[in-house]
């Protein structure tokens, strides 16, 4: 986890805070795996979307069920677009 207190995270800043929180109050291991693991996932999530909100969109309608061959398709497509917006992003 980035330890910059200056990181910008656009609206996910209260998560980041918390979650900033946890791993200090848990000492790292197990213990800490499991005690911060929902911040940790809603953190990831929340970046996830303000880093590509339509790609994540995308995925989210498209890939909450197994659906028709289409819609597996279309999932498939999605998650490859949301991939690419990411990769985007990294330095």
């Amino acid at each position: 986890m980035a330890q910059n207190k200056n990181f910008d995270v656009h609206g996910c800043d209260r998560l980041y805070r918390a979650l900033t929180e946890c791993h200090r109050r848990i000492p790292a291991g197990p213990s800490r795996e499991a005690g911060c693991r929902h911040l940790n996932r809603s953190f990831a999530e929340c970046l996830v979307t303000v880093a590509c909100p339509e790609e994540s969109d995308a995925v989210r309608n498209l890939c909450t069920s197994g659906g028709t061959a289409l819609k597996r398709r279309q999932c498939h497509q999605a998650q490859l677009s949301l991939s690419t917006c990411l990769s985007n992003h990294q330095t």
